[in-house]
């Protein structure tokens, strides 16, 4: 840009940091038109083990691994740590991405877990008034006791933001620590029977569902903002 390379609708611009609008700016380099990336969206089901990380200096396998190498420039929405599997989103849409994963989007994430003990009333009523964790108060929208086996059993889950190790500290906080634990649903974007290490698209009715998400969101946002519909 220093050089007068990059040009904005026929104009050098040299300032760092100028703001153009995709779809109305056109903006080219050496006199070659820029045009953006397509947006991707991929739903991956990243097994127990791999770690969300672009690469682990110890070799350990990561969720790039898992994907095609044109997903290289993709960044995961939500991660989950080593030994959680389920849903994980992969995105170059950075807005949409962040706006899914911030807290205060209120976006629902689901999860079965398996859990040691006997899961007892006096725990379940626990997990429904809501458990206060380190870092504040957390009360799951739904919890739900499940059958994860011919004979065993264990919880359904949704919470409505993603602190670090969340599911699994909640768990431990009423005495029954996480043996497994799979987020099977982030807002709209569902695991249904994808194998582990498998991915696919994400389909037209999920990203309509998620940006429908992100637009409440800014709504609400805006509100708070402004003092209210009324102000």
């Amino acid at each position: 840009m220093r050089e007068g390379r990059v040009q904005v609708n026929g104009v050098p611009v040299t300032a760092m940091g100028s703001v153009v609008i995709p779809g109305v700016d056109t903006v080219s380099l050496d006199g070659t038109v820029v045009r953006p990336a397509a947006r991707r969206w991929v739903v991956l089901h990243k097994p127990t083990g791999v770690l969300c990380t672009r690469a682990d200096p110890h070799g350990g396998e990561t969720i790039y691994d898992r994907l095609p190498d044109w997903a290289a420039s993709l960044r995961y929405v939500g991660r989950l740590d080593r030994e959680t599997s389920g849903v994980l989103l992969m995105t170059n849409d950075g807005d949409l991405g962040a706006a899914l994963a911030h807290p205060s989007g209120r976006v629902e994430r689901e999860y079965v877990a398996r859990v040691a003990g006997q899961v007892t009333a006096r725990a379940l009523r626990s997990l429904r008034r809501g458990v206060e964790l380190e870092d504040g108060f957390v009360r799951p929208r739904l919890v739900r006791k499940v059958r994860v086996g011919e004979e065993d059993w264990g919880l359904r889950l949704i919470i409505m933001e993603g602190r670090k190790r969340e599911v699994r500290r909640l768990f431990k906080r009423v005495g029954h620590p996480v043996v497994a634990l799979e987020r099977t649903r982030f807002g709209p974007f569902r695991l249904g029977r994808l194998a582990p290490g498998a991915w696919r698209p994400a389909h037209s009715r999920e990203l309509a569902d998620a940006h429908a998400l992100a637009k409440r969101r800014n709504r609400g946002r805006s509100r708070r903002h402004t003092g209210g519909p009324h102000a």
